[in-house]
């Protein structure tokens, strides 16, 4: 009886085992589908995330509060050591014939002014150089004569005239107890081309006029007027969005049909590169760097033949005009352009340019490019 007992005990101890084995190869046979669930449900995860929208950090918004020992720059608003804060610019003439290509020093100016030289030789043009921080220059040139329409406009600027000569319709004007020039007194770099085109203002230079010339402040005098352009703040820029006549400017191209200028808007950087003779205006004296500007001023004047011989003046005076003629402009900046007039009531007095509701515009911190042309070819600016 008892090997009987024993014999069933084991018998249902291996039933038993046998429904356990069963159970676990059940389970297992299940297992593989819960196992190839789980990458699918991992290759999802990585999904979601891509399509989560991505972190944007805003540009930081620069201060409007100068940094300690800076000023503003009164030409460009641009932050300028406090020690110059009354130190006169220079405007120096620099020749713009292609002969005198390449320029140096005037990726430095603060200012550009280009204006019809002549009406000879398809009107050439010539550059006015203004420069506030002149201590920094090594070379700027190469420098020629001036021209009675850069007396109108250097002096509004409290600013000390660099030039070699210049016709005798001048000299009445040199007259005048607001005028501080220096002329033919720079040096000669021996580069290759006549002699005309070898005068430079070199390091050293300016001190060295203003030692000989001692009546000549270095500071503004009496006949400076104060603050000249009014600049949007560096938080809150002229976009000129807020002018429905507002168009775009991405390129202009200028009717100046000697040299055939243009710039064009550099979006990432917010300037205008400048081209003429057919490609880029570059600085040998700084890397071959293109000149840019951050703002733009057209202004159509009247022109003033004064002789045979091409000489000729571009009036920029109010005192000049009759209340029937216009003086049309352009301020561009941003990849835009709105039309504006200008007004300028004496030689020692700032031109002021108004938009289409009569007030006078901001506009923005940095170097700035004016042209002053003849009416007749004022309408033929292109922009793109």
């Amino acid at each position: 009886m008892k090997k009987r007992a024993l014999i069933i005990a084991l018998s249902v101890a291996a039933a038993l085992s046998l429904a356990a084995c069963g159970k676990d190869k059940a389970e297992e046979a299940e297992q593989p589908t819960e196992v190839a669930s789980q990458p699918a449900a991992e290759v999802t995860v990585p999904a979601m995330v891509m399509q989560e929208e991505p972190v944007v950090e805003e540009a930081p918004v620069e201060s409007d509060t100068p940094p300690d020992g800076m000023v503003a720059n009164p030409l460009t608003g641009e932050w300028i050591d406090a020690s110059i804060a009354d130190q006169r610019p220079i405007a120096a003439m620099v020749d713009d014939e292609k002969t005198a290509l390449p320029h140096f020093g005037v990726s430095e100016a603060d200012i550009i002014y280009e204006m019809t030289n002549s009406t000879m030789n398809d009107g050439v043009t010539r550059f006015m150089v203004l420069v506030k921080d002149w201590e920094k220059i090594e070379q700027l040139g190469s420098i020629r004569s001036t021209r009675p329409t850069n007396l109108q406009t250097f002096t509004e600027w409290n600013a000390i005239l660099c030039h070699d000569g210049g016709p005798f319709y001048n000299d009445m004007f040199y007259s005048n107890p607001f005028v501080d020039r220096f002329s033919g007194t720079f040096s000669r770099v021996n580069n290759g081309k006549a002699r005309e085109f070898t005068e430079y203002i070199v390091k050293g230079d300016l001190e060295k006029n203003f030692s000989n010339n001692s009546k000549i402040s270095k500071t503004y005098n009496e006949y400076y007027r104060g603050d000249h352009y009014q600049f949007a703040t560096r938080s809150n820029p002229n976009t000129l969005e807020q002018y429905s006549s507002a168009q775009t400017a991405t390129k202009v191209t200028l009717p100046f049909a000697h040299n055939k200028p243009w710039l064009e808007y550099n979006a990432d950087e917010g300037v205008y590169y400048y081209f003429q003779y057919g490609s880029k205006e570059v600085d040998a004296g700084n890397d071959n760097k293109q000149v840019c500007f951050k703002n733009l001023l057209i202004q159509s004047a009247r022109l003033e033949q004064l002789d045979d011989h091409g000489y000729m003046i571009l009036h920029t005076n109010d005192s000049d005009y009759s209340s029937d003629e216009k003086r049309e402009g352009w301020y561009i900046t941003n990849g835009k352009a709105i039309k504006v007039t200008w007004s300028k009531v004496d030689d020692t007095y700032p031109t002021r340019y108004f938009d289409e509701n009569g007030d006078e515009i901001k506009i923005n911190v940095g170097k700035t490019y004016v042209a002053i042309m003849p009416s007749k070819i004022f309408g033929d600016i292109k922009f793109e």
